[in-house]
Order: C-alpha cells, then structure tokens, then sequence
C-alpha cells in the first residue's frame, strides 16, 4: 500500500442542536463570516476556505452531538493568537478543556462547545 493524498482529511460535518447557537458560537471563536446555506436538502452552516477549489472546510448540521467531549475532535483555525482564541471560546459559551500543547507543526488547544462537541483550535508555526 502506497497511497498518499494531499491531505487525509478531506470535510468534515460537526453535529448542532441548534444550528443558529452554533453559527453565533463558531463566528465569535474563528474569527470566520459564518451564514446558513439553505441551498441543500438541509440547512447548514458552511466554513469556506479562501481557496474553495483546494480548501478544506467543514460544515455544522442540525443533528444528534456526541456530547461530553466525545466523538471525533475536529481541528479548526481561527483569527489571532490562540490565548485571545481561548478567551472568545470562554466568552461564548464553550469551555477551554486543555493548556495550549506544543507540536512540531504548531500548537493548539482542546475545548468543547455549546452542545459539549470536541474541537481543537490550531495554529500553524508559520501562523
């Protein structure tokens, strides 16, 4: 076996109880310009990279959150320093679950959202 993508995590879908709690959460924390795309068979909050054609983004849905930290932890960027990330997760509800942890391609934090969902916030060395 030899396969080697890219990137190996190609989209990802976040699970919401309430898609509109979640944009206003997500919108404050990333720093991103979030808006309900009612264009599909359901409606959902889109992350768009500043290159859609290569970008790699994700979506939040309305559905069932694993809820206490459980489920897969989905990565995200966000505007500015991780410290002032971890203040705006705190002032939006969510909750900071980890100190910033030190990598070999940057550093980053693990904390939960409104509906207890796991996310990291990400910052890239070069960030």
């Amino acid at each position: 076996m030899s396969y080697v993508p890219k990137d190996f995590l190609v989209w990802g879908e976040l699970p919401v109880s309430d898609l509109d709690a979640a944009l206003k959460f997500y919108a404050t924390t990333t720093g991103a310009e979030l808006e309900v795309d009612e264009t599909g068979p359901n409606p959902v909050v889109m992350f768009k990279p500043a290159d859609a054609a290569t970008g790699i983004a994700l979506h939040l849905y309305p559905g069932k959150p694993a809820g206490d930290g459980r489920g897969p932890t989905l990565h995200l960027a966000s505007e500015g320093a991780l410290e002032d990330t971890m203040t705006r997760v705190s002032d939006a509800g969510g909750q900071v679950v980890s100190p910033i942890i030190q990598i070999p391609p940057g550093r980053f934090f693990y904390a939960t959202d409104l509906d207890g969902n796991s996310v990291g916030f990400f910052e890239t060395e070069a960030a």
